[in-house]
Formats: C-alpha cells, sequence, structure tokens
C-alpha cells in the first residue's frame, strides 16, 4: 500500500497511476489491513505485527511531497494533474496545467504562499522567475542589496535601453523581437554597451525558456545536455528555449561546432556575446547560421542618462544632505571617464555614493579616489585601432597626436617592446630613404626600451616617435618592393631561369656549363660601372623603384596654397 500525494489514501502501489489517473476515485483501498505492509529489517514492527504510520510514510515518500510544503486540511484537498478535465463532481476540481507551470501554479485554490502537493522544484537556469511567497521576496530583496548597482540597475524592458538603436522604437532587432521572430544571433560591442540586457530582454518579452552560460565555465557535456532539455521541452511544451552564451569567442572550434546542429534545426535560439570581431573569433559555419548585430559605444549622454536613473534609485538610502557633490557635472565628469561603458560609469557612480556618505568630502576628494584607469583592451581590437592611428599619426607629420596615442598606450600597460617595434617598422616604411637616419634611431630606442625598461623607457619613445613624425617622408623603398611583388604574382615571372652569368658557379661541372663565366665583377671597373643586364631576359626594362618619394594626389580639403 501507498498513499496517494493528492487524497492522501490508501491505494495498491501497482494501481497509484491508474489511480491519479482516474482523478482518485478508483482503487482506493477504504479498510486497509492493519499487515498490508510487509515487515522488513529497516522497519521494525509494533507488538500487534504492524508497521508503524511514520514507516508506512517512509515506504511512500518516493510519491510524496515534503510535509513542510504540505498545507493541506479537511476542507481542502489538492486536486491531481489529470490527462483529462476533472469531473463535476469533485469539490475541488483538478486543473489541466501545461509541463512549465508544474502543479503548483496557477490554480485558484493555491495556499498562501503558492505551493502545494506534488509542486515540481523550479529548474535553476530558467530565467528570473517570479517570487511565490513572501518569504521568498524578502530573501529576493536582501540579495538585491548586495548585487552590485550596475546589476540592480539592469534594464527590465527594451524601452529602459539606452544608446542601442537596434532595439530603439524603429531598431531592426525590435521589429523582429515584437513579431515573434527572433533569430539566433551575435551580439558584438564592447563592454558594458548592453549585450546581456538585451539578451535578457529578448527572453523576458517572447515569452521563452531563457538559459545562460558563460563559454569560461561550460564544457561540450553541459552544452549537450542544455540541447536535450531543449528538445524535451519544444516537444512537450512547445516552449522555445533561449541560450545565451556570453563570452561565445572563447569556446574553442570544436565547441562552436557543438551549437551548429541545434541552431540549424531550431531546437534552440542562440544569442551570443563577444567583445571580439566574430569574423575572427566565430566560427564561418556558426556565422552564417546566426544574424551578427553590432552594438554602438554608448555616448556620454546615453552614460548621463544611466547615472541619473540610478542615482535617483539611490537617494533614498543616501545620508548625504542636499549639497551633495554628486551633481550634474559629477555624472558628465563620469560618463567621460568611463569612456563608453556604462557598468564602469555605474561602478564608479556606487564607489562614489559611498564616498558621500562617509560625510565631508568634496568633489576633487572624489574625483582624485576614483581608479585612474583608461579603457584599453591589450588583446583586442583597442590594441590593434590604438597602434594602428600611432603609425598613421606618425605618417601623417603629426606629432600632437603622436603623442597622444603613445600615452594612451603606455597609462594603459601596452608592452612598450611592442611600440618601439612598430617605430623600426615606421622608420624604414614611412621615412625610408628621406632620412637614413632614422632607421637607426628607432633601433636605437628598440635596445634602449629593452635594457632600462619602464617607467624611464617613455622618455626615448617619445624622443623617437617626435623625431619619426617630424622626419621628412619617403615611401619609394617601401612602394618598389610592392611593385616587386606585384610583378611576381604575375603567370610565370616567379620562375623566370636566373641569367647564366649572374648564377654561382661552387662546382668544376657548372663552371664547365658557363655559371658566371661572363660576369662582370663592377669592383674591377672604374667607378664600378659596367654594362650588364640583372633582370631575367623577359623582365629587361620593368621599373619597380620609382623616381618619386611620395604620391601625386592632391586632397581637395586643403587650402589652396598648400595644395
Amino acid at each position: 500500500m501507498v498513499e496517494c500525494p493528492a487524497c492522501m489514501k490508501q491505494v495498491q502501489s501497482s494501481k497509484i497511476n491508474d489511480h491519479l489517473d482516474s482523478g482518485c476515485e478508483t482503487f482506493v483501498v477504504e479498510n486497509p489491513p492493519a499487515s498490508s505492509t510487509p515487515p522488513s529489517t529497516s522497519a521494525p514492527t509494533q507488538a500487534n505485527g504492524s508497521v508503524p504510520a511514520t514507516q508506512k510514510r517512509l515506504a511512500s515518500s518516493f510519491f510524496q511531497t515534503p510535509s513542510s510544503k504540505r498545507q493541506a486540511t479537511a476542507n481542502s484537498v489538492i486536486a491531481p494533474i489529470v490527462n483529462g478535465p476533472a469531473t463535476a463532481s469533485k469539490p475541488n476540481p483538478g486543473v489541466k496545467r501545461s509541463y512549465d507551470e508544474g502543479p503548483g501554479n496557477g490554480s485558484p485554490d493555491h495556499d498562501a504562499d503558492g505551493d502545494d502537493d506534488g509542486g515540481a522544484p523550479t529548474k535553476l537556469e530558467d530565467a528570473h522567475p517570479a517570487p511565490r511567497s513572501p518569504v521568498a521576496k524578502k530573501l529576493r530583496t536582501k540579495t538585491s542589496r548586495v548585487a552590485p548597482l550596475a546589476e540592480r540597475m539592469r534594464p527590465d524592458n527594451l524601452d529602459e535601453v539606452f544608446g542601442q538603436e537596434l532595439v530603439g522604437p524603429n531598431g531592426v532587432l525590435r521589429s523582429l523581437i515584437e513579431t515573434n521572430r527572433v533569430p539566433s544571433m551575435i551580439l558584438w560591442g564592447a563592454s558594458g554597451t548592453g549585450k546581456t540586457t538585451i539578451a535578457r530582454c529578448i527572453a523576458n518579452q517572447a515569452g521563452s525558456r531563457f538559459i545562460e552560460m558563460n563559454a569560461t565555465s561550460s564544457g561540450v557535456a553541459e552544452c549537450k545536455k542544455l540541447f536535450s532539455d531543449a528538445a524535451n521541452d519544444l516537444t512537450l511544451t512547445g516552449r522555445k528555449t533561449i541560450i545565451f552564451c556570453d563570452e561565445i569567442h572563447r569556446f574553442s572550434k570544436t565547441q562552436q561546432d557543438v551549437f551548429l546542429k541545434p541552431v540549424e534545426a531550431g531546437t534552440i535560439t542562440l544569442i551570443g556575446a563577444t567583445t571580439e570581431n566574430p569574423s575572427f573569433k566565430v566560427v564561418n559555419a556558426l556565422l552564417s547560421r546566426c544574424r551578427t548585430f553590432t552594438l554602438q559605444k554608448l555616448t556620454v549622454e546615453d552614460i548621463q542618462r544611466i547615472l541619473s536613473r540610478a542615482l535617483q534609485s539611490e537617494l533614498p538610502s543616501m545620508s548625504s544632505t542636499p549639497s551633495s557633490p554628486l551633481d550634474e557635472e559629477f555624472l558628465t565628469y563620469l560618463a567621460n571617464f568611463a569612456d563608453g561603458d556604462a557598468r564602469t560609469a555605474l561602478n564608479l557612480l556606487e564607489l562614489a555614493i559611498s564616498l558621500a556618505n562617509r560625510g565631508e568630502v568634496t568633489k576633487e576628494d572624489m574625483k582624485a579616489s576614483l581608479t585612474k584607469t583608461l579603457v584599453y583592451d591589450r588583446a583586442g581590437d583597442q590594441h590593434y585601432d590604438t597602434i594602428s592611428a600611432f603609425h598613421k599619426a606618425i605618417r601623417g607629420s603629426d606629432p600632437d597626436a603622436t603623442l597622444y596615442y603613445l600615452g594612451r598606450m603606455l597609462q594603459s600597460g601596452e608592452d612598450p617592446l611592442f611600440i618601439a617595434r612598430r617605430m623600426v617598422v615606421v622608420a624604414s616604411e614611412d621615412v625610408g630613404l628621406a632620412d637614413n637616419s632614422m632607421l637607426t634611431l628607432a633601433t636605437s630606442t628598440f635596445t634602449a626600451t629593452q635594457q632600462i625598461g619602464m617607467p624611464e623607457a617613455r622618455i626615448p619613445l617619445a624622443h623617437c616617435a617626435v623625431a619619426l613624425a617630424l622626419a621628412p617622408k619617403s615611401t619609394r623603398a617601401y612602394r618598389g618592393l610592392n611593385n616587386a611583388f606585384a610583378a611576381l604574382r604575375e603567370p610565370g615571372v616567379a620562375a623566370l631561369p636566373i641569367p647564366i652569368h649572374l648564377r654561382n658557379a661552387p662546382t668544376r661541372l657548372m663552371r664547365e656549363l658557363g655559371y658566371g663565366k661572363e660576369y662582370k665583377y663592377n669592383p674591377n671597373y672604374k667607378d664600378g660601372k659596367v654594362k650588364q643586364d640583372y633582370l631575367p631576359n623577359d623582365l629587361l626594362g620593368r621599373r619597380f623603384l620609382e623616381e618619386r618619394d611620395l604620391g601625386t594626389e592632391v586632397d581637395l580639403d586643403l587650402p589652396m596654397e598648400d595644395a
């Protein structure tokens, strides 16, 4: 015998499923015998040979909800989940619920805390389940207080997302979401631009099952289990599953390939977030199955709106006076300092609020207390974009811009040897034949940087950078090499035979074949001048090194006197 978890009546164990399917009406044992539960060594019997009631509960614990959750009373009998509609004669008819709602949701006969017998535990990966009891609400409130300000201020809907036209009123992504045609996508943008926020808002608005994962802590086995659960959920309830994969560029090629089949089949909707260029970091097969959306860097005005909203929400908990240093000018300072990163701005504001609550703290003191770290990713696009701007500032003979980008890289912790190596390249590529001494200066700068290190190495680096920027420019050698490369790409040019008089003759056989026989050794002749061809016969007359140092195009944006 087992006790039915719905009606609490005794039922034969082999008939429990049929009993539940009938709405708890059949297979009920009205007067169960005292010895219906067989004795065992683990269940001591009473004097009359029967098993105590507590042991009966242990024997049927597989079918029961823990007693702490059971709120049933004599006047309230909780209806079971049935495959068909409940009969009208039941005092508390069963309600057919979906797989996701579970037996504890959506019923008007719930107890005070929303739990009833048979309630299924909430899945950990489901997104933001609503609190179902005052205790849960209280715990959630306490948890929210512990969370950083950036997490507490995360928008709940797309209308609160600032600075991204994609999800604005007329945005392309917004229209797809509102028509319930959310595709698998890759969100590419810098840190703090709203990738995670947009993904969560999409899940909330689409009403889909939402799973968050991070590529730094997830493996192939976990992904396959999630895909299997998503397929089962889609089959049973018709509900789609959105998987948000943060830092998707951290996945290896093999790990990314695991997503191909479920994404193509529509088993899941993948939203991948990356700060790296997906063209380089995401495999082409996965990119072809997803749409790539680029998130713009937040403007200073967008950051200011975010900070103002956050400050208003924190005012009740602040102990500072109305003359608080956290005014509009200070928020503008934070917005400029954050460099388009909303998370950085909110973290700085949270620190500023803590300082303001301490009492007598001036605005200048607060600015001095903030971390003076520039936003610079040494392994990402910032790394390449900044060194490119540095190189082009030197090429454009702009010493001020050159020093700005040099200081920006050094202040952000860039490897000084990386900068020195690039200046060696600039000395030949851009200054070149116009001032051959620049190559010597650049190589000397590299050696000095290697020997003395930072912070003193910043001085020779600045010396060389400014000298390169002010030096005359010539790209003759650089362009000449490129012209030679272009010729070698022509059919057959790379395989032209070397003229026989230029060939090396280390053996007697080669000398007998005439290798090097007619070669004229230039130092033996006056001024080293001889009449001799050095190119293969088919290239005779071709010129690769041009006469001019620079190009001949005229920039129409220049004033007339400089053109």
